[in-house]
């Protein structure tokens, strides 16, 4: 949809409400509800302000302190959503409404740092600086249950009934049961402006992916957390709740692995070559960059809690940063042939924010190639059994210190940006490190 468009469709009264969003350091839409017509008439040309701790709040949208670009001690003041317009589209799924996402600027007209819209097309703008443009696709997995999202706050989120009661990986009769719920997010993404490809079972018990197709980096990111959001919705109308969280229960967590390549200025991909796997001298740069910082740039790709539950060995989410042709059991995938094809980073989970995941590897890919890295020897077997190789952080505490202590992360996004995520961690792990979990109540109210 464009703005011609828009203003039709306001006039006639098909669109009476513009959602004006900006994704937080969660990952999650925020912003406000317009009237169709004064968003026409005002906040086009101009935007829309909001206050600033949307970037310095934790999960429950408690203002915490450690945040420089915001607290109680500069006033918690406003920030500017600008609308970007090539991202203006229609939200199927919400009678007359449409959905422009925005990015944030200060009053005084700077862009907001901390904001992972912008965080991602710094990077990107480093990448074209080299030529290069990258492209990507997020698998997003989730959980489907058949109570709605009411009920299972009310149960504190136990003893909750899955869609499915058994594993229907691939299965077209266990996806049958739910087909109606899968069917409407599909197509009401598709018109959303979305392009999806297929929808399949999974493991764990009303597990589900619906994957869409690849697109140019920043698009792709725009388009996750807008499924994520209106897959959520679109539940909520159904009577069913859904969750992305990374590791839900003791089964398989649900993962988002993120597919990654480079073009040329010739619009053909730079990392196909004639080299190890068919990669390019930047294929092979840009795949031993990726493993070069993936342990530094883990909070990027694995940001709370529950984000480490996902690694354990057998589990398809790796522990191993290594790489392999088609070997599910690395952290990176080669996956695809000739022109298509491209890196799978299997380490993200379904809790990840895009943004920040894939301008973690755009600026792994340019550490590689800017020093001119030399790939490491492909493994062929189970990663999980090589006791030589670096392995993914196990706790969001261990990812925190090598964030804070990265170098790397600090030339490539800065010191601002590295203090700024290093605090989220730390308020999500002074949380937890007050919190009594049922684990402990079950071990340790009688027994102990």
């Amino acid at each position: 949809m464009d703005l011609e468009e828009l203003d039709v469709s306001v006039d006639n009264g098909s669109i009476d409400t513009v959602l004006l969003a900006l994704t937080d350091m969660q990952g999650r839409l925020q912003g406000k509800r317009l009237h169709g017509r004064y968003f026409v008439d005002e906040v086009v040309s101009g935007g829309s302000e909001g206050c600033n701790y949307l970037l310095a709040v934790d999960v429950d949208m408690n203002t915490v302190d450690g945040y420089e670009s915001s607290s109680w001690a500069s006033g918690y003041g406003d920030f500017v959503m600008k609308p970007d317009f090539t991202t203006l589209r229609p939200v199927p799924w919400q009678p007359g409404t449409a959905m422009v996402l925005a990015d944030l600027e200060t009053t005084s007209g700077e862009p907001v740092y901390a904001s992972p819209r912008q965080i991602l097309k710094r990077q990107l703008d480093r990448l074209a600086a080299h030529g290069l443009t990258a492209y990507a696709g997020t698998e997003l997995e989730f959980v489907l249950y058949k109570d709605t999202y009411e009920q299972a706050f009310d149960k504190g989120y136990r003893g909750l009934i899955p869609a499915n009661q058994y594993n229907v990986d691939y299965s077209l009769l266990g996806t049958a049961r739910v087909e109606p719920l899968l069917r409407r997010i599909r197509n009401e993404m598709y018109g959303a402006g979305l392009v999806p490809e297929s929808a399949k079972g999974e493991c764990n018990f009303g597990q589900h992916e619906i994957a869409f197709r690849y697109a140019d980096a920043l698009t792709a990111a725009d388009h996750h957390v807008i499924y994520k959001n209106g897959a959520k919705e679109i539940a909520a109308q159904e009577g069913m709740a859904l969750t992305f969280m990374a590791k839900p229960n003791e089964r398989e967590g649900n993962s988002c692995h993120i597919h990654f390549s480079l073009r040329g200025p010739d619009g053909k991909s730079a990392m196909l070559g004639d080299g190890p796997a068919h990669l390019s001298e930047t294929g092979q740069r840009v795949l031993a960059g990726l493993l070069a910082t993936m342990r530094e740039f883990s909070l990027l790709f694995a940001p709370n809690i529950n984000s480490y539950k996902r690694y354990q060995a057998g589990s398809f989410a790796p522990t191993a940063l290594r790489w392999g042709v088609d070997n599910r059991t690395c952290a990176l995938r080669i996956a695809g042939h000739g022109q298509g094809m491209r890196v799978e980073n299997r380490v993200p989970g379904g809790d990840v924010n895009p943004y920040l995941a894939i301008a973690a590897l755009v600026a792994g890919a340019l550490h590689g190639l800017e020093n001119e890295l030399e790939l490491e020897p492909e493994t062929p077997g189970n990663a999980y059994d090589d006791a030589t190789a670096d392995r993914v952080p196990t706790t969001l505490r261990e990812a925190q210190q090598l964030w804070l202590g990265s170098d790397v992360a600090r030339e490539a996004f800065g010191a601002d940006v590295v203090g700024h995520y290093a605090n989220m961690a730390q308020v999500e792990l002074t949380a937890f490190d007050a919190a009594v979990t049922d684990w402990e109540l079950r071990r340790g109210f009688e027994r102990m």
